[in-house]
């Protein structure tokens, strides 16, 4: 079906009316009478509410109208069967071995393989496929953690996602393997995508997971995509969020982290590049002695604009939870920090820290930070802090005293300024690469340049070394 003019965000909302009736038949070929009902409910949601606004608390500083203001193609027809996606999509990150596992288009990739059973119980696929395949597991997680109330576009994508990926890992079991899921669009018009996932680990299981974006080409998109995870009791996730896209994609990214008792979650977004993102990470937990690290870091300039939104609910006793965003502003970049802690009244001896910092370049580039905690038990030791300024004048005379340019000692401080969050990373290549790509990043445009003092581990010249303590930056 192709789009017509969308002036309005009311004639969008039509069309994708439109486009939902005409196509009903291929999004729920694969729908189980649980998931239609939930279809019907969400769309019926999403109609009520229509695109989220200025007028909303969580979205009064940014802005989608200039976004949603294209012609768009929804609901591109499946992959072919014949499709190699690796002559499409390459992971550049040297010495990462990981189980790729992608999506193009908003469709399962591997066409011939929908549904992959392995050794020891693991389950990866398509999610339209697992509707009809794995009920039960489907109906004990799928929008159970998604706020479809609270969040009209993750109703949206409640009723309109055509596929996905679905990874289960029973109980007792330790994937050995990094698990790298890779959302590619390359699509010659426009293109608005609804894309979902449901991650299920069972108790005592661990999981080392790795989400990408990737753009073929740099044709308009915006893609909404949601997903939903469930941390069983005593689980571990180790999750990642990698975003590198051009200026013309808006990638709305919803995650919804359920944990049971015992478990820990550790998720890092890393935002590099990307017209519009939004980031939405909505942890609860719901079991005693359970923990989460919530990071990011995010370098924007230009005209780019970054939004997170992060929601701690702390909902049972003795957990703690651990929040640190960094971000970098430059040109008339802007930014969004919304970090909401709340800790129920029978969530005692919660332990829970939030932190926001940022530097701006220029007197263009903006951030609205809001840190906010919303406790309702009296044993607990909380705190938030959010911090906005510039390049320290003394950390650059600092630096300059050791004979290093003041460009590059810029470049020095805002590493340093960034080093913590990607020091979280547990996974050494992933690591390694992505300080790689940090340092390229501040350098402007992920380019070469053999005069400056942050010579990348890939370049194959000598790597400059300075001794500067950077405690004193």
């Amino acid at each position: 079906m192709e789009a017509g003019t969308i002036p309005t965000l009311y004639n969008l909302k039509e069309y994708l009316a439109g486009v939902f009736v005409a196509k009903q038949h291929e999004i729920t070929k694969n729908d189980t009478p649980f998931i239609a009902e939930k279809r019907a409910k969400a769309y019926t949601l999403f109609s009520q509410a229509g695109f989220p606004h200025a007028a909303l608390e969580r979205w009064r500083s940014t802005d989608l109208s200039r976004a949603l203001n294209h012609e768009y193609q929804a609901l591109p027809e499946p992959p072919s069967a014949e499709l190699d996606i690796d002559k499409i999509f390459k992971c550049d990150v040297p010495h990462f071995e990981t189980l790729l596992v992608s999506k193009l288009n908003g469709w399962y990739a591997d066409r011939k393989n929908l549904i992959q059973v392995f050794p020891n119980g693991m389950i990866i696929g398509s999610l339209s496929v697992a509707f009809s395949r794995y009920p039960e597991l489907v109906n004990a997680h799928y929008g159970k953690y998604a706020d479809d109330n609270a969040e009209s576009l993750t109703a949206l994508n409640t009723a309109m996602s055509q596929d996905g990926i679905f990874i289960y890992v029973p109980d007792n079991v330790t994937v050995e393997q990094n698990i790298q899921m890779v959302n590619i669009t390359d699509f010659k018009k426009n293109l608005f995508l609804n894309t979902r996932n449901l991650v299920i680990l069972g108790e005592n299981s661990h999981l080392r997971l790795v989400q990408c974006d990737d753009s073929i080409n740099h044709d308009v998109t915006f893609i909404n995509t949601v997903t939903e995870v469930k941390i069983g009791r005593n689980s571990t996730l180790d999750h990642y969020k990698l975003q590198n896209k051009d200026d013309h994609t808006t990638l709305i990214n919803s995650m919804y982290f359920h944990q049971d008792e015992g478990s820990h979650l550790s998720t890092n977004a890393i935002s590099l590049n990307g017209g519009l993102i939004r980031n939405l990470s909505h942890v609860t937990l719901s079991g005693s002695h359970s923990s989460a690290d919530v990071y990011g870091l995010y370098l924007m300039d230009r005209y780019q604009h970054i939004d997170n939104q992060v929601y701690i609910n702390h909902a049972a006793p003795e957990c703690e939870s651990r929040e640190l965003f960094k971000g970098v502003l430059d040109d008339h970049a802007s930014g969004v920090f919304n970090g909401h802690i709340k800790v129920h009244r029978d969530a005692q001896k919660t332990n829970a820290f939030q932190t926001n910092k940022n530097i701006l370049l220029t007197d263009k580039a903006s951030i609205d930070t809001k840190p906010f905690l919303e406790i309702y038990a009296d044993d607990v030791k909380c705190s938030h802090g959010a911090t906005i300024g510039q390049l320290d004048t003394e950390a650059l005379f600092y630096i300059r005293s050791r004979g290093i340019s003041e460009a590059n000692a810029k470049i020095l401080l805002m590493y340093a300024f960034a080093a913590d969050v990607i020091n979280k990373i547990s996974i050494t290549e992933l690591r390694l690469r992505m300080d790689d790509m940090v340092k390229k990043r501040l350098r402007g445009e992920l380019s070469q340049c053999e005069q400056c003092v942050l010579n990348c581990s890939t370049q194959e010249h000598q790597r400059v070394e300075f001794n500067i303590d950077l405690s004193k930056i």
